[in-house]
């Protein structure tokens, strides 16, 4: 159906889409239960000018199936909105080329923080904002919250309450907790970016580097 509805889209809008993909994974929202994203457009190579922007298009058979199973769903109708939106994505990344240089700093900090070596603590706010506090950079979500170090805090997502453990590190530090054990995980990491205390003499201060662990979570509602 899909290779069928791309055949019908005008050249000059899908040109640059070098392919359009259907994944059987789904993506929960991170925070309303019932709400997946069905669809999104990832930017790939481009010269810098951003009109010769290459893009892929992935469309989640998963999330398709997941609100298809809540009533009554049109397949063919949301599968056309949704591939028409990710087209307006990519005419938009085009048109922009300061978010795109943006987008593909976030990936390469994204791509060391994954590698293990020293990443930027604020990458991930040049990331595609989802909502208020939460950010998605390739397949990996962030949402930033305040905590206390060696406290417990509570985290939403994809409408359930969990509770996680906060180590006791510095203060100053930021903390990115990947989480595990959630009941719908997106398709790479979940993280929980504790956002470090600052104060007036931490201006004049060099940025600790932040601290990164897989921490397991407990659900409130079990």
């Amino acid at each position: 159906m899909i290779d069928r509805l791309a055949r019908e889209v005008p050249a000059e809008f899908s040109d640059g889409i070098v392919a359009i993909e259907v994944s059987p994974k789904a993506l929960p929202h991170p925070r309303s239960g019932d709400v997946y994203t069905l669809g999104e457009c990832v930017p790939l190579e481009w010269s810098g000018n951003g009109a010769d922007l290459q893009s892929r298009i992935v469309l989640y058979h998963g999330s398709f199936a997941a609100l298809a199973r809540l009533g009554d769903f049109d397949w063919r109708t949301e599968a056309w909105e949704t591939l028409a939106h990710e087209l307006r994505h990519h005419l938009e990344w085009r048109a922009h080329v300061s978010r795109l240089e943006a987008y593909d700093w976030a990936a390469e900090e994204n791509f060391r923080r994954h590698e293990g070596q020293p990443f930027d603590p604020l990458f991930y706010r040049s990331g595609e904002s989802v909502e208020d506090g939460v950010w998605k950079v390739d397949d990996d979500v962030f949402v930033a919250l305040d905590g206390a170090r060696g406290t417990e805090i509570e985290i939403p997502w994809h409408g359930r309450a969990y509770r996680v453990a906060v180590p006791p590190v510095e203060p100053t530090t930021a903390l990115f907790l990947i989480l595990d054990g959630l009941g719908d995980p997106p398709p790479g990491d979940a993280v929980v970016v504790v956002k470090p205390a600052h104060g007036l003499r931490d201006l004049l201060r060099r940025r600790p580097a932040p601290v990164q662990m897989v921490v397991r979570v407990t659900p409130l509602d079990a």
